[in-house]
């Protein structure tokens, strides 16, 4: 796809996330464990021989850690604070087997044998619908038949009878202190600002783009779900 028919994906990512201040401070702030997602990876195969492709990666939070359980990670963000601050955390606990990647769900290129499995988590929702149904054909093609994609995103599983209560409820839980959470501010930006979608839409979108939707969860809140697809052999 040529480049100038696409979004500019660093530009949808928003200032923050190119400021290496506010990507310094950027765990603490997102309180994001990646334990529990890692044990999952390896329940269903992550191991020696596996490669992973986690997309949007942060500051390599997950990406990190996985380099331990198999052969290759490649963490992708479209940032080039996160993608250094992913390199420097690789550096200094010792990682050899990450590459990490400049590039964002439009515009990277895969490169060796395709990815046994695929990551990403929070992320997608910085594209319009149009260009997340794109990203999700994209990412079925850098995965082998068998292959496993977990997304982890802000997606609206509510009526939109509902989104005036689900979303006065969501911004009211926001973090007092901007260090350890997104506070109501920021979670109206979001809303004003993002792309978060329908669970009822982005499921379609995954089924269009070849996958089977193994396993689904939805947060009480309606404002968040969790997919476990696998493209078919």
């Amino acid at each position: 796809m040529e480049g100038d028919r696409i979004p500019d994906e660093e530009a949808l990512a928003g200032p923050e996330h190119l400021d290496r201040a506010y990507v310094a401070a950027y765990e603490r702030k997102a309180q994001f464990d990646p334990s529990a997602d890692l044990e999952d990876l390896v329940a269903r195969g992550l191991g020696p021989g596996s490669t992973l492709v986690d997309l949007g990666a942060g500051t390599g939070a997950l990406a990190v850690e996985a380099a331990a359980a198999c052969e290759r990670v490649v963490a992708v963000d479209v940032s080039p604070a996160m993608a250094e601050a992913i390199r420097a955390k690789a550096l200094d606990r010792g990682v050899t087997n990450l590459t990490a990647v400049q590039a964002g769900f439009l515009s990277y290129r895969h490169a060796g044998r395709p990815a046994d499995f695929v990551y990403t988590r929070n992320a997608l929702h910085h594209l319009p619908d149009i260009w997340k149904a794109v990203a999700l054909q994209r990412v079925a093609d850098v995965l082998r038949p068998g292959g496993v994609l977990r997304l982890r995103d802000l997606a609206l599983s509510f009526d939109p009878s509902e989104m005036d209560e689900r979303l006065a409820a969501w911004v009211a839980g926001g973090a007092d202190d901007p260090a350890l959470g997104w506070t109501p501010a920021e979670l109206e930006t979001h809303i004003r600002e993002e792309f978060s979608t329908f669970t009822w839409l982005l499921e379609p979108m995954l089924e269009r783009a070849g996958f089977e939707i193994v396993d689904a969860d939805f947060a009480p809140s309606g404002m968040y779900a969790a997919y476990v697809c696998s493209k078919p052999v």
